[in-house]
């Protein structure tokens, strides 16, 4: 069960994010990870470009899974619930739901992805303390992946 917060996104299902069958490509799941994974950041005051503009710190995918339980479908609306599983010294990792918000919040998909934190010349760095003590208000229990 969740113990910590989850950031929660609204997301519409396009046309573009179906296979011939009106059904979502199993790809798109990944997308839907990132943009709750970027507006949890943002509800933080911690955009991304902001991360990698200013503070010269990148947050590249080392590793990416995604379970599918049941299908989304075009046009319906899914929430997205992301959280923070994991806060290493230079690396961090994100859990994900994607719920069927019409659907009384059926599971969908349930995925993880890990990050490594590196700086401009592509070398580990360490997590900024103050966006640790941000990220920390949002850590809960790993993706059952």
């Amino acid at each position: 069960m969740q113990t910590g917060r989850a950031h929660e996104l609204p997301v519409r299902v396009t046309y573009a994010d179906t296979d011939r069958m009106g059904v979502v490509y199993y790809a798109n799941y990944f997308r839907y990870f990132e943009q709750g994974r970027t507006e949890l950041l943002r509800s933080l005051g911690a955009r991304y470009r902001d991360l990698e503009l200013r503070r010269k710190l990148f947050l590249p995918v080392a590793e990416a899974a995604c379970r599918y339980a049941a299908p989304a479908r075009y046009d319906e609306l899914l929430t997205v619930r992301s959280w923070v599983c994991r806060l290493g010294r230079a690396s961090l990792s994100f859990a994900y739901e994607v719920r069927a918000a019409e659907r009384g919040g059926a599971l969908l998909a349930a995925g993880r992805t890990r990050h490594a934190v590196i700086n401009e010349r592509w070398k580990p760095a360490p997590l900024p303390e103050d966006l640790r003590a941000s990220l920390e208000t949002f850590v809960g229990p790993e993706a059952q992946v």
